[in-house]
């Protein structure tokens, strides 16, 4: 992995002092962004619509934030990544095909009342100044046993990739782009989520790649 490579950010990227009070917020499990992350989407929920159009208006800012419970409306988890559209095309079937780029995570402080059929919270961002930051990377030992992992995680799971250019990216571009890809658990992508920085993050990556790994060898 690159250690040196920066994660650039586009001219149209907000401040961290420009971040908003208030999110629309997208409340689905297994579905997650963290800062440099990109995830497609594929809106057609009519409160959803509402909630991109509206979004589009104005910072073009979507939280991801996954669920505690499957109640009516589910409770929200507490920390979730704020993600900036930075694709959107309409189809002549009535859908909005965007492209998300995580920013920065955000805490919820309160959620809030809306009349668009969407949910609303109030952000809170002080946590997270970090996530405008060049991340430290992980060490060189943690680096090369999170890489042996992965690489066992794929042959396992029969994912054919192109090592070299994974070798090429910054650490934190690979690992938030993995959380975003691959299919974990929950619970799994809220502890990466929650992570403090990107050396935590590693270490619990592997340990959680490590531990499927065993899970599918007693499988077999």
């Amino acid at each position: 992995m690159s250690k040196n490579a920066k994660r650039k950010k586009s001219p149209f990227t907000q401040d961290f002092e420009k971040l908003p009070n208030t999110l629309a917020v997208f409340p689905l499990n297994g579905a997650v962004v963290l800062p440099g992350s990109l995830m497609p989407l594929n809106i057609f929920e009519p409160r959803y619509l509402n909630m991109v159009r509206d979004a589009m208006k104005g910072e073009q800012l979507i939280g991801m934030i996954q669920v505690k419970d499957e109640r009516s409306p589910p409770s929200l988890q507490t920390v979730g990544c704020a993600a900036r559209i930075i694709r959107y095309s309409e189809t002549s079937d009535g859908r909005l095909e965007i492209l998300l780029e995580g920013l920065c995570r955000f805490k919820v402080q309160e959620e809030l009342s809306c009349l668009r059929g969407y949910r609303l919270a109030q952000a809170d961002w002080s946590a997270y100044r970090s996530d405008f930051d060049e991340p430290e990377p992980a060490s060189d030992q943690d680096t090369l046993l999170f890489s042996g992992t992965l690489k066992k995680y794929f042959k396992e799971h029969n994912i054919d990739v192109d090592w070299s250019s994974i070798e090429d990216l910054p650490q934190d571009t690979l690992v938030s782009n993995l959380v975003t890809q691959l299919a974990l658990s929950s619970d799994d992508k809220q502890l990466l989520i929650e992570a403090s920085n990107l050396s935590e993050r590693v270490k619990a990556f592997t340990a959680i790649l490590a531990s499927d790994e065993e899970s599918t060898t007693i499988r077999h």
